[in-house]
């Protein structure tokens, strides 16, 4: 049985309300920081980057409920925090060529051009099986080590790591078909 967020089993007679609480509590603590820092790297704007945080867990709070923990909580939350900004950046993009004037085209910044690869690397990586989503997403978006990883997913280092190799092979191999 899987465990809830803040690592005791859930009872499911207990009021959803409390649970939810308890759980969010856990959440913020535990990931506020590094949801700042992940808002920021796609924003390069520590106000944003504050304000899409302060977003995100109001929206985590709303949708805590249908965390199905088939992964671990902090893949979801940067899940639900990566989508927020992507769609905040859209918008924002959207509004500013609302304002320009007829024949005036923005140049695409290297930023724009990073999150397009982002955006493009996201779709190659619904064609991978979850655990090796969540294997790439632990040890690149989240930055964990392999031995923390092989802790959180109860498997030895060498094995991490060669699921680790695989796994960026097969998405190599992935761009390699998408580019012919």
């Amino acid at each position: 049985m899987h465990k809830s967020l803040n690592g005791q089993k859930p009872n499911r007679k207990r009021e959803q309300s409390a649970w939810a609480k308890d759980d969010f509590e856990t959440l913020y603590t535990q990931y506020a920081d590094q949801v700042y820092r992940k808002c920021l790297s796609m924003t390069k704007d520590s106000e944003d980057a504050q304000d899409f945080t302060q977003e995100i867990f109001i929206k985590v709070f709303s949708k805590l409920d249908t965390f199905k923990q088939q992964s671990a909580p902090s893949t979801w939350l940067y899940s639900i925090a990566h989508n927020y900004c992507l769609d905040q950046i859209r918008i924002s993009k959207r509004m500013n060529l609302q304002g320009l004037p007829e024949g005036v085209e923005l140049v695409e910044e290297p930023a724009v051009s990073d999150e397009l690869q982002l955006q493009a690397l996201e779709r190659l990586m619904e064609n991978l099986p979850v655990e090796e989503v969540t294997l790439l997403r632990l040890k690149y978006e989240q930055g964990l080590s392999v031995s923390q990883i092989g802790r959180q997913l109860n498997l030895n280092e060498s094995a991490i790591k060669m699921r680790l190799k695989r796994t960026r092979d097969k998405l190599n191999r992935l761009i390699n078909q998408r580019m012919l």
